[in-house]
């Protein structure tokens, strides 16, 4: 069982009251909300191992030179020699080394790595499992993780830290339209995500997102569609253009090389720590398929296509080894 530490700890925060406090009167809220809902996952999943998974940077300098817009809403302050410093609630931030100290002091493992955040541990550590594999976070990213023939899934709590939702690949086809965590993946990458400040492709949204999902497959058939005259996506976006422009080419990330699905990760050694579908079935308008690969050329306004090594920022794909 892994933990995304800092997702929970933060939903704990907001889902225990203040007036949960230490003798001295400091409030401790973070800190009993974390434990009782880890209490809560050991009695009811018993995990053969529990691993505490740390953001040792939850601002990567790689993902913002990619992505400058990536969580830019949430920094404090700019740090050229570490990582930037965020906004955090004034009674959250001294709690946070208290529950580092109980999480040591009751034998739970912390693990993190310096550059990379613990969506990154958790899919470098997934990655190298053997066996099935329990991601309990509140952030949707880890989705992409789910698989049903390896065992991995995600418990995701819902109602601040009521009793986890279990996220496999049945819930993502209904919640979602997706039949696999790869195509969760897929999908957050075209619908982008503001909460984090990643852009996806203008106009495409959620349902619209899995519609396209449906009919090409994955990223890489959609923008096989695009460059081929012949396909539906085209003609729809040609007619909604008049018969505009055509498809600008793909950039060097996302070029004839192929792109990197996975990435260089974790480094060896560390530890400590979205269109209408304009074909059969189809509703509702095209989407310029000039969009979509300027998009995937990494332009401005569209999702960053990630080359062979690299992640896909807008999709705040996990880096692993």
């Amino acid at each position: 069982m892994l933990l995304d530490t800092a997702s929970l700890y933060f939903r704990a925060y907001f889902g225990v009251p203040e007036s949960v406090r230490a003798p001295d009167g400091t409030p401790v809220n973070a800190v009993r909300g974390l434990l009782d809902f880890i209490a809560r996952l050991v009695r009811d999943h018993r995990p053969d191992d529990l691993v505490a998974c740390m953001d040792n940077d939850w601002r990567p300098r790689w993902r913002v030179e990619l992505i400058p817009s990536y969580k830019a809403h949430r920094v404090v302050e700019e740090s050229e020699r570490g990582p930037d410093a965020e906004e955090v609630p004034d009674t959250l931030s001294p709690q946070i080394p208290v529950i580092e100290e109980v999480l040591d002091a009751v034998g739970i493992a912390r693990v993190g790595a310096d550059g990379y955040e613990a969506d990154d541990v958790i899919g470098t550590l997934v990655r190298r499992s053997g066996g099935p594999v329990d991601v309990v976070t509140g952030d949707r990213d880890l989705f992409q993780l789910v698989d049903d023939a390896r065992g991995v899934r995600v418990l995701y709590p819902v109602k601040g830290m009521g009793d986890p939702m279990v996220v496999d690949e049945a819930a993502l086809r209904e919640k979602y339209g997706v039949a696999s965590g790869a195509a969760y993946a897929d999908l957050a990458l075209l619908r982008g995500d503001p909460s984090d400040g990643l852009p996806g492709v203008a106009g495409v949204g959620e349902k619209t997102a899995a519609r396209l999902l449906e009919s090409y497959g994955d990223l890489d058939g959609i923008l096989a569609a695009v460059g081929d005259p012949a396909s539906a996506l085209t003609a729809g976006a040609a007619a909604e253009a008049g018969g505009g422009a055509g498809v600008p080419g793909r950039g060097a990330e996302g070029g004839a090389g192929g792109r990197g699905r996975g990435a260089a990760g974790v480094r060896p050694g560390a530890s400590g720590r979205a269109a209408a579908r304009p074909g059969a079935g189809g509703a509702g308008r095209a989407v310029g398929a000039g969009r979509i690969a300027a998009a995937a050329a990494g332009r401005p306004g569209g999702m960053s296509r990630p080359g062979p090594g690299r992640p896909g920022p807008a999709s705040r794909k996990v880096r692993y080894t």
